[in-house]
């Protein structure tokens, strides 16, 4: 049944779909009054919140990875929904009392499912979870991977459940305790690469921590060719794995592997010196959960910036190179942008001409600009903007404000934005797996993703009122990780609230 709301501050807004002709130009930012953001970014939050109220799966907590088509539950996307519960606690969208017993059962369901070593039939090993769970029960999808990243993701909302349901009730004493539990069973030594067989393909060593883990190759299973190494998405892992109170990995880890190459990411790019990932992705996740505003590693104390200014650095030259539009692309410009990975529309147009120029087309993948390598294919995400909409909300929301005027309802729903469009993809007679193609319009992606729905709802939720770093700020076990891989300064040397 559809979840029926506690209340609303505003209306849903109207929406009017593109009609034939070419794409529609797009207002400029300076068109969006203050209280027209204001609204957008309401609605948003709203249409947002309901993705994973009414399409997570209430009896084992499973997050649908893509909706509608739902072939899968993402471990990431139900961190990401967790989280969301609050927000929509928090906003009145649901009552604290519903989002707190709807949490208190996705973790329970995640604390008593089955873990072990056999290669089917468990949902995850050594506390970690794998990257795809099916729909019928929550155990391991097909060969998919024990996923280093995505339990952390799941963990971050894990804690921040932990930290915001903190009243003295039954159901969220329980929250806590399960939230726990959870986290403590996680072993993050048993991913480190010195407990691998198998040599490191990305220049990982000593302590780095492995991407993932498959119990089928060798005896007793074994680890991948990756570790995360060099300037990513994955902060977020060794602070979890640096603060367990059970299994910590040493700063080692941290040295030798996730910040053993910075400096050869550091690069200038449209004018911005920054870190290097071309996918927003790698910018935004582990600021979901964590305020980097004001608190430093080695690296950054001598660049003179934070991780959260290297995020607003790298966010603007994603908007400059729209502007700029090197490519020739149709339909970038400085008020529509924003490259991550995501659903795109196909290689069966490969070779055909946009602009005079043959082109090359993908589906789902990890696109992204920066001074290292440009992967874009004409597909425009509205996670990248929208995932950063914390770091820079001056260009972001009016981005996503002209995605939403430009193609209305066929590409912004009762659930938010559509993942992803390609205005340069108009081959009708090529077709789309993933989406739908018009003559004018181009393709739209026929589906919502969980991992690029829940940095929209956090981030916004961050620019508006800080709650989810204000409560994360709290958590003793994500304050001592920080610490113990050497950051300082700000709200990290403060009293917890």
């Amino acid at each position: 049944m559809p979840v029926r709301f506690a209340k609303f501050a505003l209306p849903l807004l109207a929406l009017t779909a593109c009609t034939a002709g070419s794409v529609p130009p797009s207002p400029s930012a300076a068109s969006h009054s203050a209280a027209a953001q204001a609204e957008f970014a309401e609605d948003l939050s709203q249409r947002t919140f309901r993705y994973f109220w009414e399409t997570t799966d209430t009896r084992r907590c499973l997050a649908p990875d893509r909706w509608p088509s739902n072939p899968f539950s993402s471990i990431a996307a139900t961190g990401f929904a967790l989280t969301a519960y609050g927000i929509g606690a928090e906003r009145g969208y649901v009552s604290r009392e519903a989002a707190a017993q709807r949490t208190r059962d996705c973790l329970e369901f995640y604390w008593n499912a089955p873990q072990g070593p056999d290669v089917s039939g468990t949902s995850g090993h050594k506390g970690f979870f794998y990257h795809f769970l099916t729909n019928d029960d929550g155990t391991r999808r097909g060969k998919t991977e024990l996923s280093t990243v995505d339990t952390s993701l799941l963990l971050g909302g894990v804690l921040f459940a932990q930290s915001y349901f903190d009243r003295d009730d039954a159901v969220e004493a329980e929250i806590r305790d399960l939230a726990e539990k959870i986290y403590r069973r996680v072993d993050w030594t048993f991913v480190q690469r010195e407990n691998s067989t198998i040599p490191s393909a990305n220049g990982g060593s000593g302590k780095a921590i492995a991407m993932g883990w498959y119990p089928e190759r060798g005896e007793g299973g074994d680890f991948g060719t990756h570790d995360w190494v060099g300037y990513n998405e994955a902060m977020l892992v060794y602070i979890l794995a640096a603060g367990s109170p059970t299994h910590p990995i040493d700063k080692d880890a941290w040295d030798t592997g996730w910040a053993a190459n910075l400096e050869k990411d550091w690069g200038s790019y449209y004018g911005y010196e920054h870190l290097q990932f071309e996918p927003l992705f790698g910018h935004q996740y582990s600021h979901v959960w964590v305020d980097f505003r004001g608190i430093r590693d080695e690296f950054m104390r001598a660049k003179g910036i934070d991780y959260f200014e290297n995020s607003r650095r790298a966010t603007l030259s994603q908007r400059a190179y729209g502007a700029d539009n090197p490519n020739d692309w149709v339909g970038y410009s400085g008020d529509i942008w924003g490259w991550t990975a995501s659903d795109g529309p196909t290689a069966a147009a490969n070779g055909r001409e946009v602009n005079g120029k043959p082109r090359e087309f993908m589906g789902y993948s990890a696109r992204g600009v920066s001074a290292e390598r440009v992967v874009d294919d004409g597909t425009v995400v509205p996670t990248a903007a929208g995932g950063s909409i914390a770091f820079a909300p001056e260009v972001t929301i009016p981005a996503l404000m002209n995605m939403r005027e430009a193609y209305g309802e066929a590409l912004y729903t009762r659930y938010g934005f559509k993942d992803a469009f390609n205005p340069s993809y108009t081959f009708v007679d090529a077709g789309s797996p993933s989406g739908t193609v018009d003559p004018e319009l181009g393709w739209i992606a026929r589906d919502h993703l969980g991992i690029d729905q829940g940095p929209i709802l956090a981030m916004l939720e961050n620019h508006r009122s800080g709650l989810v770093w204000r409560t994360m700020r709290k958590n003793p076990h994500i304050r001592r990780g920080l610490k113990r891989l050497g950051f300082a300064g700000g709200w990290l040397d403060q009293a917890a609230d």
